[in-house]
């Protein structure tokens, strides 16, 4: 037997086919509820407020590891940005959702996740979508704050779970240096590109494995310290994430102390530079 029910918010009838006598029931209940349903969360989508976004012709380099398994470095355009993301075009290389990439603009760097990835056409090449990833700067915090009208504050990062860590990172170039006992007498000095008395993070086109473990000697003061560490992220052709595992809290407060008086000095020099 077939129900013919009116009344549903586009004006269609609704047919249900009879079954056993409780199945009727809920088809029937479920045919009538679910528009509603429908035109509610459609609702609830419509009053969220939007994130701000901005459209300029920003110049950027983006560099990582393309689809095919190979560095790159390629210069394009931010289209559309705002504080989490933005839509890049112009670029060259083929990417896939997920991937790691680094967006720079002028000398603020940050690393990007791949969102979305469209063939553009010869003008515009290819075109992706790309959100921070947690707890990086915004690259482009100049530009937002041209088109805000709320004073400009600190420059923002990406909300993340990093801010609730015991010891914050901070973008300062802490010298360290790597050595890897798996490589014969391979190792490399470098400085990080963001740090605290946890981890780091070193930007290198080849970085290592996740799980590999490595030994990291840096210096607190005068003090060279060594200490065993493990790689927890591996972006290809941008770099790698490394917990320091061998400090004690002592030597880790240290080194965060350290941190943040280089980080402060950085902070009071550039506010010196923008004054003069």
């Amino acid at each position: 037997m077939i129900f013919s029910y009116p009344g549903t918010p586009d004006g269609k009838q609704t047919s249900v086919t009879k079954g056993p006598c409780c199945g009727d029931i809920y088809d029937l209940m479920l045919a009538v509820c679910e528009p509603f349903v429908a035109l509610l969360s459609e609702s609830t989508r419509m009053s969220e407020k939007p994130e701000p976004r901005v459209h300029v012709d920003l110049p950027i380099r983006v560099f990582g590891m393309g689809a095919d398994g190979r560095p790159f470095l390629n210069h394009a355009k931010a289209r559309n940005i705002s504080q989490h993301g933005a839509k890049i075009s112009g670029l060259e290389t083929h990417l896939r959702p997920g991937d790691v990439v680094a967006v720079q603009v002028g000398d603020k760097k940050a690393r990007c996740k791949v969102v979305w990835v469209v063939e553009a056409g010869q003008a515009e090449r290819i075109e992706v979508g790309v959100n921070l990833i947690e707890g990086q700067p915004c690259p482009w915090e100049k530009e937002m704050q041209k088109t805000e009208q709320a004073p400009a504050s600190a420059t923002r990062v990406a909300p993340s779970g990093d801010n609730k860590r015991k010891y914050l990172r901070h973008k300062v170039p802490f010298p360290i240096e790597i050595r890897d006992p798996d490589g014969v007498g391979s190792h490399m000095r470098t400085k990080a590109a963001d740090i605290s008395g946890r981890g780091c993070y070193v930007e290198t086109m080849l970085p290592l494995p996740v799980g590999r473990v490595l030994s990291i000697h840096l210096w607190l003061d005068a003090q060279k310290v060594d200490t065993p560490a493990v790689v927890r992220s591996c972006d290809g052709g941008v770099g790698m994430g490394i917990e320091f595992t061998g400090l004690d809290e002592a030597t880790q407060e240290r080194l965060q102390k350290q941190i943040e008086a280089m980080a402060a000095e950085g902070e009071t020099s550039g506010n010196a530079n923008g004054a003069g």
